[in-house]
């Protein structure tokens, strides 16, 4: 009887050690709580790391002024990858003393939104001074090879209300704001970025003028892109 004892026990074991390592396997790719226990100097850091300045059209040395149209447009650019997210939601937490029910909630309102979202913000130099309407975004892989994939974005004003896609840098009112979204896989069905892409662009055109900027491609925007497993 002893020796069943030893041998159920062992065998409990042993099932008890495989759990944890399947557990272990799902903590290496599923989000966690960690970012509850980030203070307000981290979540400011995590938040702005996605955050890229450029510029849409060339430098001119000369000054002309028109009404219809500027002579560049500065550029910001904020991926509002999971991580960001988090970073905002436990921002707003330390600032407005919320429960982390609360602030998982601004997470899981945040990811409810599909495919993925850029911050996109745009200051016109002079002239007009005023962003025209069919100006257009493209996002893909940095690509030296042929023609990139690249999807086109879509602006959503509406995500100005979703607390935590609003990034975590204090608001520059020199600069007008996009909520941007693009999908996250081609029209083939595939995910915009491969394992072999390093880098993403993102091209901001307006009128004759465009500008890029660039972003290592996040592991958590890779995850979200790939297909769910056939069950």
């Amino acid at each position: 009887m002893g020796k069943e004892n030893r041998v159920s026990g062992r065998s409990a074991l042993f099932g008890l050690i495989a759990l944890c390592t399947i557990c272990q396997g799902q903590v290496a790719w599923m989000p966690s709580d960690d970012y509850l226990k980030w203070d307000s100097k981290r979540a400011k850091a995590v938040g702005n790391s996605t955050r890229v300045n450029g510029q849409v059209g060339g430098r001119l040395n000369m000054r002309v002024v028109a009404t219809d149209r500027s002579i560049n447009y500065k550029l910001r650019a904020t991926w509002l990858t999971p991580e960001v997210i988090r970073a905002t939601a436990r921002l707003a937490q330390i600032h407005q003393g919320l429960s982390e029910q609360q602030t998982r909630a601004l997470v899981t309102e945040a990811e409810a939104v599909d495919d993925t979202v850029i911050l996109v913000e745009i200051d016109p130099r002079e002239g007009s001074g005023v962003v025209p309407e069919d100006w257009t975004a493209m996002l893909g892989p940095r690509s030296n090879e042929g023609a990139p994939r690249l999807v086109r974005g879509r602006d959503r004003p509406t995500l100005r209300n979703v607390g935590a896609l609003a990034g975590t840098a204090q608001r520059d009112y020199a600069y007008d704001v996009f909520w941007v979204v693009f999908p996250l896989s081609g029209s083939d069905g595939q995910p915009l970025f491969l394992e072999s892409d390093r880098e993403a662009e993102l091209t901001v055109r307006i009128r004759q003028k465009v500008g890029r900027v660039r972003w290592p491609i996040p592991e958590s925007i890779r995850r979200k892109a790939r297909p769910a497993p056939d069950r």
